[in-house]
């Protein structure tokens, strides 16, 4: 049994989005902002703290909705009549469905939508609802009308005590009018609902039918609506079948006391796992749960249970000697007295009090030439956050396994419900990056599962079934992970309607990367190659080659016209013409904002040699991507006048992909005007955009022969073909390096292909920004 995906729906910015889980470990990745968390809160919020909501885990766009219920109740008591409204539009809910196979039924007995089940997905609804309409009714439109009887009381005229027009205090005195921006509380059900949601709210379960099961389209989820007749499943739907254990991102590690949070201050283990411990309160958690001799004793206790009686006894007449000479005292003064009970001093020894210190975990010190007496201990709060941080987990990891599997004293029960494991283990962790060197977190994400599985029962089980859901920032993290395994969090532009805001979809990349064909393979081979973080950022750069991917970045980020992309996160790639177009699905499923930096690459039309650029020859371009994606156009000529805007892809959602390629360029060069250059490479690009510079650049290998070039050639032709001579055997990133470390590369000017593509690129982010805060686009 395991689960196969969730739909959440009106949760935050996760109005409608489905996230299918795989079977082992799912990982959430996206840029800031874009769901991951949200959907982490919901499935804590719907699975394991199912009281702790607050109005701001409703999505704001059914904010309206619900205020205009209220003031529906209340244009009812004037005599109007109310109009329905159904709540489970605009209630936060998440769906559950489960993969259950046939020899499992039992566990699921109850959750059988019908008695001729076909064996499809099991699903059921967890929905935040009104606990009894008409009460909550009742209390909003009893607290309007308090708020309304005191406003009326301070409307009321006063007497104004002989106070003259105009005198101070005479306006007040006639009546308390407040502004029109002052109310008392409940200004709307919203603001009602701001004090009084979890007195009136609570989470139910609903069967779902699974031949009402709508696929997923673009990672947003179609739910099915409830029949209005459905009831609430009794008591808790998973209690048997699902255990829920999460590592919440604020793990409290430091110096700083640990304060419990809201909903932590039960005591329980599950509650300090989340809001986060230091090792010595999960190692006394463990004790108590796995470990204690005093509950339930078996033979192995027996050694320690009788030491400890010894201890305790002659601790015990220990303190009544030492204590004697002051109760004698007491009794001297008259206390106690006849009839008073006398007072005794006796000890009672519990083995947890010896891990109840922040001593109790220390860490050695490796000392050099020292023997195992001068060994050096340091208490935890000595040690690295980062190892601090890596242990915690790993033993809560740990903590959490044996709780299922119910090792040692956890397994010693007389009831036969608590004895029974369930099938499914669910563990949420949310960050787990934090504090972490690079390396350590690849490790951690390689091992997690893994020691989640550690135990005999669980090797090759496939009843006793873990998921792993981990949400994360990391890119190192993500790297390291199974691509398949991927769900990214795409951030949506409000729609065009009055109230919307941003929301999120969710694309599972096992549909790009599960496959396994070629172009699967390759890109799996190059994001691994390159450790790009193409999954957290806001846009993308693609370039052709290493003169791109130097000088660029550097060119970007010291010119004052790209200001704006230096603010954003933009992930650039290096991946020449003849590949970017197998990244096509990719780009397309993470909907980014995406240039692609390429070449032009002229060939012989009959030969399909390298030719030097040349209008009316018949020339094709070699680029794969310009060939066989955006333009989709092969021939030169016509490449060489497209427009702008015939050489970007704009999707309906928002997004867009743009080619940028090496153009005509007006050069003055031996010529009495301006005459038209044509490049085929990024190099000889910025060659003919700053003739004055390389003319008489110093410098070696390809500066040289380009300088050479510059001083020899008679025209522009002769130009190209001393460029492309030299480029044939040159070094491009020696070349690039050379310029990076030349003060001159401070005057160049960006070849003018490239500056209008990232010019471009800004004005997507920018128009992407206005969406996502809901302003108008204003033109530039």
């Amino acid at each position: 049994m395991h689960i196969k995906h969730v739909d959440v729906g009106n949760f935050r910015k996760l109005q409608a989005v489905h996230i299918d889980f795989a079977e082992e470990t799912t990982i959430f990745v996206g840029a800031n902002n874009s769901g991951k968390t949200s959907a982490m809160v919901a499935l804590r919020r719907f699975l394991v703290e199912r009281s702790d909501f607050s109005i701001n885990d409703i999505t704001l766009t059914h904010w309206a909705q619900l205020d205009a219920v209220g003031a529906s109740w209340e244009k009812a008591t004037a005599g109007e009549e109310a109009v329905p409204f159904d709540w489970g539009k605009a209630l936060p809910f998440v769906d559950v469905w489960l993969s259950v196979p046939s020899h499992e039924l039992h566990y699921v007995q109850k959750l059988l939508p019908t008695l001729d089940w076909d064996g499809s997905s099991i699903g059921v609804r967890l929905r935040y609802e009104p606990k009894d309409v008409p009460a909550l009714k009742q209390e909003y439109l009893a607290a309007k009308a308090a708020a309304a009887a005191v406003m009326a009381v301070a409307d009321a005229p006063k007497p104004t005590s002989g106070l003259a027009p105009g005198e101070p205090g005479a306006a007040a005195a006639v009546g308390m009018k407040a502004g029109p921006e002052f109310a008392l509380w409940p200004r709307s059900m919203m603001d009602f609902l701001s004090r009084r949601l979890r007195a009136n709210f609570e989470v139910r379960a609903y069967l779902l039918d699974p031949s009402k099961l709508v696929a997923s389209k673009d990672g947003l989820a179609t739910p099915q609506s409830l029949p209005a007749d459905s009831e609430p499943i009794e008591g808790d739907p998973f209690k048997g079948l699902i255990r829920i254990d999460e590592i919440s991102a604020q793990r409290g590690f430091g110096f700083a006391p640990q304060t419990a949070s809201r909903g932590d201050d039960r005591g329980d283990d599950q509650a300090e796992h989340r809001s986060g411990r230091k090792l010595s309160s999960q190692l006394r958690s463990y004790y108590t749960q796995h470990l204690d001799p005093f509950d339930t004793p078996e033979p192995k206790d027996l050694q320690a249970l009788q030491a400890l009686h010894e201890a305790q006894t002659a601790f015990g007449e220990r303190l009544a000697d030492s204590f004697s000479v002051a109760l004698k005292e007491l009794e001297d003064i008259g206390y106690p007295g006849v009839t008073d009970p006398k007072l005794s001093i006796s000890a009672k020894i519990k083995p947890i009090d010896g891990l109840n210190h922040g001593s109790a975990v220390q860490y050695l010190v490796p000392t050099n030439l020292s023997g195992p007496e001068t060994v050096h201990r340091l208490p935890e709060d000595s040690n690295g956050l980062g190892y601090q941080n890596l242990v915690s987990i790993v033993f809560a990891l740990m903590s959490f396994r044996d709780k299922w599997m119910k090792v040692g004293k956890a397994g010693s029960t007389t009831s036969a419900e608590d004895a029974l494991i369930p099938p499914l283990h669910l563990v949420l962790i949310e960050e787990p990056e934090a504090h972490l060197h690079a390396q350590v977190q690849q490790v951690f994400i390689k091992q997690a599962y893994d020691v989640l599985r550690k135990h005999d029962k669980l090797k090759g089980s496939k009843d006793l079934r873990t998921q792993l859901v981990v949400s994360t920032h990391s890119s190192h993290l993500a790297h390291e992970a199974d691509f398949a395994s991927l769900r990214y969090f795409r951030r949506l532009p409000a729609p065009a309607v009055a109230g919307a805001v941003p929301v999120s979809s969710v694309v599972n990349l096992s549909e790009i990367f599960g496959a396994e064909d070629q172009t699967d393979r390759f890109v799996k081979r190059y994001l691994k190659a390159t450790h790009c973080d193409l999954f957290f950022a806001d846009g993308a750069v693609l370039v052709e080659g290493p003169a791109e991917r130097i000088l660029i970045p550097h060119l970007v980020r010291a010119r004052k016209e790209y200001e704006y992309l230096n603010r954003c996160y933009i992930t650039w790639l290096e991946i020449g013409g003849s590949h970017a177009h197998r990244l096509k699905s990719l780009l397309l499923h993470l909907g980014l904002n995406t240039l692609i930096v390429t070449d032009i690459d002229a060939k012989d039309g009959a030969s399909g040699k390298v030719a030097i650029p040349k209008r009316g020859a018949g020339l094709k371009a070699r680029n794969e991507t310009l060939k066989t994606w955006i333009p989709a156009e092969e021939s030169f000529d016509i490449l060489l006048d497209k427009k702008a805007e015939e050489i970007v892809y704009a999707d309906p959602s928002g997004y867009a992909i743009r080619v940028a390629y090496q153009q005509p360029i007006a050069v003055n060069y031996k010529s009495p005007g301006e005459v038209e250059a044509l490049a085929n490479t990024f190099e000889d690009a910025i060659i003919y955009e700053n003739i004055p510079i390389f003319d008489k650049l110093a410098g070696t290998g390809l500066i040289a022969s380009f300088r050479k070039a510059l001083a020899d050639s008679k025209d522009v032709g002769e130009l190209a073909e001393a460029c492309a001579a030299a480029l044939g055997s040159g070094n491009k990133a020696e070349f690039a390096l050379d310029l990076l470390y030349s003060d001159e590369i401070d005057g160049l000017k960006v070849p003018a292909y490239i500056h209008t593509g990232l010019a471009w690129l800004e004005g997507q982010l920018k128009r992407k920004e206005q969406d996502m805060a809901g302003e108008p686009m204003v033109a530039a």
